[in-house]
C-alpha cells in the first residue's frame, strides 16, 4: 500500500498524544518524589539587597524574599518588629500595602518593603529588623535591611582630607573587638601630619594603628596628594546594651581636617551556665533502673539562646533521657529546669560510671560530666541474707541431730 502524508497523519497525531502523556506522567512522579526530600514545614524571609545607601531624604524600596521550603503551602505574616526614629516603613505589593503573603510548598514571592525618610532624618545608619510568621505561629524566620544614609559629600572631604572604608557599619556581640579599615588621602599641596582623635561611648576603648599590625600611634604623616591606610580598633564596654553605636573619627591638620562616622551594631553576648542546685554531680544507680537527676540551664548573656539541645556521652548499652529534650528559647538571665533520667545497663557492674552532658546553645556550649556509682539491686543483698539464715538453720538441725546420737 502506498503511504501517503494523509495515510500518516492519524499515526503521528496519536504518537504525539502518547508521548505528552508520558512527559507529563513523569513529570508528576518527579514532582512527587522532590517533595518527598523536602522538610515538613520551613520558610526563610531575605531581603533581596540586605544593605542598601542612598542620598538624604531618598525614598528607599527593596523586594524581600519570601520562601516556603516545607511540603505544604504557607500563609506567612510579615512584620517589622521595630522602625528607626524619623522613618515610615511597610510592606507593599503592586499598589496596596500587605501585612503577609500565601506561598506554595517549594516556591517563593516577592514582596516590597517601602521606605520613606522623613522630613530632617539625617546621615548614618538604620536598621529594619523583619519577621516572618506562619499564621499558626509555629514557624518564625527573621532577617534585617540596612539603610544607610550619606550627607553631602562636603562632610567627608573637607578642607583637603578625604576620609574613606568599604564598611562603615560592622555587627556582633558585645564583647567581640571590631577593627575598621580606612583610607586617609591627603589632598592639600605639601606632606603634612595628621592628628587622629575620636568621639565614642562611654567607657569603649579604641585605638589607632596600622592595618595587620599591633601597634598603635596617635598621628599619620602623608605626603601631597597620597593616601594611607590604617586601621581602627574598637572594644565595646563590657555592660553596653544590645544596640547601634556610632563612633566619630577625626583627622586634622594645620590646614585641613575631616572626620568619618563608624557604627558598631552589639547583637549582645552569648553565654550558658549550667550546674546543680546544690552543686553535686554524683548520683547512685542499679542495674536496669531509671534513676533521676535534675539540673538547670541559664542564660547569662544578653542575648536570647535559641534552640538549646543536649548531648550525651554515655557506657554502651546505657540509656540517658531529658525532659524537655531540647529549649526552643531561653531569654536573658532567665534559668529553665532540666529533669535527666539515666538507666544503667543490665549487665553492668557495680563500680563508678562517667556520663556527660553537653549543653549546646545558638552560639555557646557548656559541658557537665555526672559521676554515676552503679550499686547491686536490693535484692540480691535479701537473697544472700536468706542463704545465710537456711545454712545457719542446716548446721544447727546438724548439731541438734548429732547430739541425740
Amino acid at each position: 500500500m502506498r503511504l501517503t502524508k494523509h495515510t500518516l497523519k492519524k499515526p503521528l497525531a496519536l504518537m504525539s498524544l502518547l508521548l505528552c502523556t508520558l512527559i507529563l506522567f513523569f513529570s508528576s512522579v518527579y514532582a512527587e518524589e522532590a517533595k518527598k526530600e523536602l522538610p515538613p514545614r520551613a520558610i526563610t524571609v531575605v531581603p533581596e539587597y540586605p544593605s542598601v545607601v542612598v542620598a538624604e531624604e531618598e525614598d528607599v524600596s527593596v523586594d524581600m524574599v519570601v520562601r516556603n521550603g516545607g511540603r505544604q503551602g504557607e500563609t506567612i505574616d510579615l512584620t517589622l518588629t521595630s522602625v528607626p526614629k524619623g522613618w515610615k516603613a511597610w510592606f507593599k505589593t503592586y499598589s496596596f500595602k500587605v501585612g503577609g503573603v500565601y506561598v506554595e510548598s517549594d516556591s517563593k514571592k516577592n514582596v516590597s518593603l517601602k521606605a520613606e525618610p522623613e522630613k530632617g532624618t539625617g546621615s548614618g545608619t538604620y536598621l529594619f529588623p523583619i519577621e516572618a510568621r506562619t499564621r499558626d505561629g509555629k514557624l518564625t524566620s527573621s532577617s534585617e535591611l540596612v539603610i544607610t544614609v550619606e550627607g553631602k559629600k562636603e562632610e567627608k572631604k573637607e578642607k583637603g582630607v578625604n576620609i574613606t572604608t568599604s564598611y562603615p557599619v560592622l555587627r556582633g556581640p558585645t564583647d567581640a573587638k571590631f577593627e575598621f579599615s580606612l583610607d586617609v588621602e591627603n589632598k592639600t599641596d605639601k606632606e603634612a601630619i595628621f592628628n587622629l582623635a575620636y568621639e565614642a561611648p562611654k567607657n569603649w576603648d579604641v585605638n589607632f594603628k596600622p592595618s595587620y599590625e599591633d601597634k598603635y600611634f596617635s598621628s599619620l604623616r602623608i605626603k601631597e596628594d597620597q593616601s594611607q591606610s590604617m586601621a581602627v580598633e574598637v572594644k565595646p564596654y563590657v555592660l553596653a546594651e544590645p544596640g547601634q553605636y556610632p563612633i566619630k573619627v577625626k583627622v586634622s591638620s594645620d590646614k585641613a581636617k575631616g572626620e568619618v562616622t563608624l557604627t558598631v551594631a552589639l547583637t549582645g553576648t552569648y553565654k550558658m551556665e549550667a550546674g546543680t542546685a546544690n552543686g553535686l554531680l554524683s548520683l547512685n544507680a542499679y542495674q536496669g533502673k531509671n534513676t533521676n537527676m535534675s539540673f538547670y540551664v541559664k542564660n547569662s548573656g544578653s542575648a536570647a539562646q535559641n534552640g538549646i539541645k543536649f548531648l550525651t556521652f554515655k557506657p554502651e548499652n546505657w540509656k540517658v533521657e531529658f525532659s524537655p529534650e531540647r529549649i526552643e528559647t531561653l531569654p536573658p538571665g532567665e534559668l529553665k529546669q532540666v529533669e535527666m533520667t539515666i538507666t544503667p545497663a543490665e549487665q553492668a557492674l557495680v563500680g563508678d560510671y562517667s556520663v556527660g552532658v553537653n549543653v549546646e546553645g545558638e552560639k555557646s556550649t557548656k559541658a557537665l560530666e555526672f559521676r554515676v556509682t552503679v550499686r547491686a539491686s536490693t535484692a540480691w543483698g535479701w537473697i544472700g541474707i536468706i542463704i545465710i539464715i537456711a545454712v545457719l538453720a542446716g548446721l544447727v538441725f546438724l548439731f541438734v541431730r548429732m547430739g541425740r546420737r
